[in-house]
Parts: C-alpha cells; structure tokens; sequence
C-alpha cells in the first residue's frame, strides 16, 4: 500500500502523439498533479483517472477489456467511459476528462461531469439494512449511488463504522498500515449521503408482517426494504481453556486491536489455532511484528482443500522460511496459561492464543423470523429471500452457484459481499439482476501474494504452469474439462484474463 505522489509521464494537458497510442495498452501521464491515463478501444480515446479507489492501485498495468479497465492487486473494474464503478472492491468511480484530437496530436482537457444515476424503477418508501460489513456498506452507498433519495438506516452491533476488513489480518495486523487506511469511508461520509449509521445497535428481532426490526434496547426501527449483512461469527472449539483472556478470535477492528495490544504489552509467544487463510494471515502478520508464532492444524498440508498441493507446500514453506513453526496433523487438546497441549502430548508454549478456525453463518435472526435458512439464509439469484422485499448478502447468503455448478453455496469472501450489496441495491430499485459475479479473494503470506478466481468445491484436474516460490505461478482447477477456478502468484494480468473468460460462462449459464 505504498502511495507515490509525484505526478507520472508526460502533461497529457499539453498533448501526446495519437500515434503513441496502441489500442487496449493504457499510456500513462498526468493532469496537474493527478496520474491520469489515454485508452485507445477501437475509435474512442478515454482520459481516466490512473489510480483505484480502493488501495491506490496502478490502473496503468491493469487489464482493458470490453470498454472496462481492471486493477491487477484486487480486481475492482471501472467503465472507462463514465469511471463508474463495475466491480468491487473499488469505493468510489473515477475522474473522467474530456479529450480532443487535432493534427494527429491527443490533449486531455477538462475534467468531465459524472453522468447522472438511472432514475430508480421503484423508490422504496424506507431501507433498513442489518450488518455493517462489506455487503451491508456497499448497499447502503450504492443505494445513494444508484438515485434513492429515500431514507436509508444502517445498524451495527460493531462501535466501529465499517472496516476494510481483509487488512485485520493482513497489513494493519502485521504494523505496516495505518489505522486511518481501515476506515471504508470518511467520518463526515454519513452525514453527507443522508445515512443513518447506527452503532453498537444490535437487533434482537425482526417482525416481518409488522415491516420493523426491534433493536436490544427496545427501539423499534421501520423498514419498506430490508438487508440482512449479519456476515458470520467466528467458531471457538469446545476445549478447556477456550475462553480464557488470553485467547483471542479475529473478525472485527475490536478482535485486531485487542492482539495488538497484546503483543505490544509483551506477549512474545503466539500459538494461531488453526491453518485457515485467517490463521495463516495472521501468522505472518505476528512474525513480522517480531512474534514467536506456532501454528496449531489438524490437516498434514494447510489450504491444499483450496490451492492443490503444490501450492499449498510453497505456502507452508514460505511459513517456515519466516520462522513459524508448524505443527501439522495435530490437534489442540487443551489451552493452559502459558501453553497450548496437543493430542500427542505436546505443549508448545504461548502467552498468546488466536483460534482461526473458521466461522458460521450469523443466520439465527433469519431463522427466528421464519425465514428458509440452511447452513445461511436461503436467497434467490436476485439475493432475496422467502420473504418479498426481504433480501441478504455476504457471508450469510447461501445463493445459486452462478457456475451452475454447485447448486447453492456460500461463499466468504469479501469482495463477493460487495458486489452482492451493490446488486441488492439495484434490486431494492427495481433493475432486476442476478448475481452472475466471478468470486475473488486475495491472501498475503509474508510476501507472498495468492490472487484466486472462481470458486472450486472439487474439482478432477490441475493445469499448473511455473513456480509459486519464484513469484510466476499459475494453476486451473477443473471439473470434467471445465475450468472453475484459477489461482496464481505473481501473475496479475493473468489472472485478470482468466477471471474476464470465467465471466462469459457465469453469464452464459444466465
């Protein structure tokens, strides 16, 4: 997340040959002191803003496809006609100038207006959305987005207002980030979209025929259109010591904050039970502040369900050459003060304890209400539920594959959630889309960085092309001659191409 603010490339203000121009490969320049890039795509030539509005990523290496340009680090896609946002994690749409073409010479002029929003289809006489993750921020914002005018409440148990949570694991964790980078949006973004963000407002309850939730404290709330973004909850395994003060989870700002301190006030060994992405995040974070780190799991090759073997090794081996120590095949029998004791007898010391091993859908509101849950609130393509106006999103949503693949699923990641927020929004407003999205999420491992595309339950057959240790890796997971998923290391605009031909067969499945 490292910015640099000089001003890239030539003045496109005072003009660039046209003939510098190669159709699909952005040039990159600058307008005053804004990185700013020309697109040729076919006949037209866009001015467009160089920089995502998500971590600051170079738009310039990313990949044009189809009148979009795609940030290689997290995949959001802008329009690079209008800058509007296509896909997460992009926050917000891109600047947009106005271009001109006299004697074989291209000069970027003024900055464009952003095109007005569709008027909404159906106005909602209120919305009220439950979670205040990633699906219940992107629907709350896309609402404003996307023309409602109406009232809009977002409620959160957190005291925080809405993180970039993929960071609580990644770099915030590990110290290399500021706490300013975690906020989604500005302090003063709330009031200015005219949304209510209640925090530390837990909801008790939701009475459907009523059309209102009621809130811990007994306030009743009113809604027309409802989200539910309760995301999940981290599990904690039913061992003695389990819940002791020094054992931790991680899912919220709170959870992170309360590891750092930890280690800050000195608490030098850490045992992470459990090889999940969050438990392996976290390992690396911790080692980077310094932190003795074993890591606790009962499988002999952490993430090889997800990755496939080879990957899996490179990863375990870029753990150990870290110095975390990995003690595979074991499980966690009990936790004492100043160890962790495994079923082979072994205790291997720690003043730190993280259970990374993995989350439950947050559904018991749903269930309560009478609403279809199994393992997560059952949705339709277009994300709502058994009840009508009644939708959900995230990690609670259990939805049709858009592979068509795997009847229904649920899928944790946090880009997904986005875009699944910013579709409810549509929906709430009468557009009538179904989620065809390609899932992605990426994991750090030191610095080692997966990007992974897709979404594999099983699959039958590997296409595995160099190597994850040397930074060029790239590997197709199949199903009967299908490719349904591909990681890679190293290789963004390979991913990115991947990822654009596994959305012309979601689409296709439409």
């Amino acid at each position: 997340m490292d910015h640099d603010d000089r001003a890239p490339g030539p003045d496109l203000t005072q003009g660039v040959a046209a003939d510098e121009l190669t159709d699909g490969q952005p040039l990159l320049g600058h307008v005053g002191e804004q990185a700013v890039m020309l697109v040729r795509q076919g006949a037209a030539v866009h001015a467009i803003a160089a920089t995502c509005t998500h971590y600051g990523g170079p738009l310039s290496e990313g990949l044009v496809a189809a009148g979009t340009v795609r940030c290689p680090w997290h995949h959001a896609c802008f329009d690079l006609a209008t800058g509007a946002v296509l896909a997460p994690p992009a926050l917000a749409p891109l600047d947009c100038w106005q271009v001109t073409h006299e004697g074989g010479v291209l000069r970027v002029g003024a900055r464009r207006e952003r095109p007005a929003p569709p008027k909404p289809l159906y106005s909602p006489q209120s919305v009220v959305i439950v979670g205040g993750g990633a699906a219940g921020d992107a629907a709350a914002s896309a609402l404003r987005e996307f023309g409602y005018d109406g009232p809009v409440t977002l409620l959160t148990a957190d005291s925080a207002p809405p993180v970039d949570r993929p960071n609580l694991s990644k770099d915030y964790l590990a110290g290399k980030a500021q706490e300013s980078w975690l906020w989604l949006r500005p302090d003063d973004y709330w009031a200015q979209q005219r949304i209510k963000l209640r925090l530390k407002r837990r909801v008790l309850s939701l009475e459907l025929t009523q059309r209102h939730v009621v809130c811990a404290d007994g306030e009743t709330i009113a809604f027309d259109t409802l989200l539910l973004a309760t995301g999940a909850t981290p599990r904690r395994l039913d061992i003695p010591g389990a819940r002791a003060a020094h054992v931790h989870l991680l899912r919220t700002l709170y959870h992170c904050q309360s590891i750092i301190e930890a280690v800050q006030a000195g608490a030098g060994r850490v045992a992470v039970i459990g090889a999940s992405f969050i438990g392996l995040e976290v390992a690396a974070a911790l080692r980077e502040r310094g932190a003795e780190v074993d890591v606790i799991a009962p499988e002999e090759a952490p993430l090889a369900r997800v990755f496939g073997p080879r990957l899996a090794a490179a990863i375990a081996a870029r753990h150990r050459a870290m110095g975390t120590r990995l003690h595979l095949g074991r499980k966690p029998v009990a936790i004492h003060a100043d160890a962790v004791e495994l079923d082979d007898g072994t205790r291997v010391p720690a003043d730190l304890v993280v259970m990374g091993v993995g989350v439950q859908p947050a559904d018991d509101l749903a269930h309560a209400a009478g609403l279809a849950v199994d393992r997560g609130i059952l949705v339709d393509a277009r994300l709502q539920t058994s009840a009508p106006g009644v939708y959900a999103a995230g990690d609670v949503a259990r939805f049709p594959d858009p592979f068509g693949v795997a009847g229904m699923v649920r899928i944790e990641h946090w880009t997904v959630a986005q875009a699944q927020g910013r579709l409810v929004a549509r929906n709430m407003l009468g557009f009538d889309g179904a989620y065809q999205d390609v899932p992605f999420f990426w994991s750090q491992h030191g610095d080692m960085s997966v990007s992974y595309v897709g979404h594999a339950d099983a699959w039958d057959a590997l296409e595995e092309s160099g190597d994850p240790l040397r930074g060029d890796y790239l590997c197709r997971f199949l199903s009967q001659g299908r490719v349904l998923a591909v990681a890679s290391v190293g290789r963004d605009l390979d991913s990115l191409r991947e990822e654009l031909a596994l959305q012309k067969v979601c689409l296709m499945q439409a």
